[in-house]
This record gives structure tokens, C-alpha cells and sequence, in this order.
């Protein structure tokens, strides 16, 4: 194993903590997206005993689409972590296993298909093989230390 490989694997979170935080990030995405779809799609009727209809489906849908997508964020990067440290290496592998498990887990058991599980798994898992072969990162290692301060002493103007 390189160094490069190494410095990847030796990261400050721990695979937990990228696992919560996948989830998170899924959570807030989920609700979002929730919240877009109420919008668009989902039109107020008056119903029997209950005050705020419209609010009351719009948080439901909105709780929904969260916990979905936190679901998939989860055993996504859950996945692909314990991938990562099985294999001891960083490639477009562990993201197609992380993608293929978390389609098929969670929007499998939606669908309620095993169709559904295959098509579902195989989309997010060329998907993320597409996105880790084409090099499509956030996140650039220049080689560079950034501080939140300066480092250099001030020369006064006095």
C-alpha cells in the first residue's frame, strides 16, 4: 500500500462518525427534496377532523423523503466504509458496493420488488462508479496547510 492510500484510510472521522454523517446529510437532503415535492404535487383537500390538513400531509411527505434518503446515505457510506477498510483500498469499488446494497436495501424494501432491488441497486452503484472513475471530488489535495490563523508575526505601523 502507497502512501497516498494510507494517508486516505488514516482520516480524522472514523467510519461511525462518516456513517452519521452520510445520514445526516440525507436527512436534511431528504427533507428538502420532501418538502419540494409537497409543494408540487401534493394539493390541499379539506378533511374531517383534522386542523391543518395541508400542513399536516406536507410534514409527513417532508418526514418521509428525510428518513428515506437518510437511509440510503447511512448504509451507502456505511457500506462503502466497510468496504473500504476490508479491502484496504480506495477505488470506485467500495462506492458501486455501498450503492448497489443501499438501492437495493432501502428502495428495494419500498418497492417491495426484487426487480425493483436489482434495477435500483445496479442504477446507484453504476452511478457512483461513474462519479469515482470520472474524478468528481469536493475535496483536492494541493499539498497545502491552511491555518485559521496566520503564522507570520505582524509588523506594526506605528
Amino acid at each position: 500500500m502507497d502512501t497516498t492510500d494510507r494517508r486516505y484510510l488514516e482520516e480524522e472521522d472514523s467510519s461511525m462518525t462518516k456513517t452519521m454523517k452520510g445520514a445526516a446529510t440525507g436527512l436534511a437532503a431528504g427533507t428538502i427534496w420532501g418538502t419540494i415535492v409537497a409543494t408540487w404535487l401534493d394539493v390541499p383537500r379539506v378533511e374531517r377532523n383534522v386542523a391543518l390538513p395541508g400542513l399536516i400531509r406536507t410534514l409527513k411527505m417532508m418526514g418521509n423523503h428525510g428518513l428515506t434518503f437518510a437511509a440510503i446515505g447511512g448504509v451507502y457510506i456505511g457500506v462503502e466504509q466497510l468496504t473500504q477498510n476490508y479491502r484496504t483500498k480506495r477505488d470506485f469499488v467500495n462506492g458501486a458496493v455501498g450503492g448497489f446494497v443501499a438501492g437495493a436495501a432501502i428502495l428495494g424494501f419500498k418497492g417491495k420488488s426484487i426487480s425493483t432491488a436489482l434495477s435500483a441497486g445496479a442504477a446507484l452503484a453504476a452511478t457512483s462508479a461513474a462519479i469515482d472513475v470520472g474524478g468528481q471530488t469536493t475535496r483536492v489535495d494541493t499539498g497545502k496547510e491552511y491555518y485559521p490563523y496566520t503564522t507570520k508575526k505582524r509588523v506594526d505601523a506605528n
